[in-house]
């Protein structure tokens, strides 16, 4: 089911909608005060399975948010969603230095960072900087 919030509504106003709407269905805010409201609502409220979309006036979705409850993953075996998305956080990072001409290397139990273009690597430990990896970095 959908509903429309077209005017001006309260903060309590939304949250009655948000808590009376079942999984699967969606919230039409036509401001972006009732959207950021709305978002605020399945935030505090940690509500699960709610849609909340910003349209224009023609009906054309803007933003949209959709509340989930958070995987949880067996830590002895597998990564949880929030792991996943710094993985690949991190694997941007690197695609970001190889464009920026940097190149990571594993020194024992730190890791470097030095200019890709040295290519004699006694040369490059000469502008080597230590990154500082929070202790999550271990050598093999």
């Amino acid at each position: 089911m959908e509903y429309d919030l077209v005017e001006q509504a309260s903060y309590e106003h939304i949250k009655t909608i948000l808590l009376d709407c079942v999984n699967d269905d969606v919230v039409n805010c036509y401001s972006l005060e009732n959207f950021d409201v709305a978002k605020s609502v399945l935030i505090k409220e940690k509500l699960v399975g709610k849609t909340v979309q910003l349209l224009d006036e023609d009906d054309y979705v803007l933003q949209q948010v959709t509340s989930k409850k958070r995987e949880v993953a067996d830590g002895e075996v597998e990564f949880s969603d929030r792991q996943l998305a710094v993985i690949k956080a991190l694997e941007k990072v690197f695609n970001h230095c190889k464009r920026e001409g940097i190149k990571v290397i594993g020194y024992s139990d730190e890791l470097v960072a030095y200019p890709a273009n040295c290519n004699d690597q006694e040369q490059a430990s000469e502008f080597c900087l230590e990154i500082n990896t929070s202790e999550t970095y271990k050598g093999a």
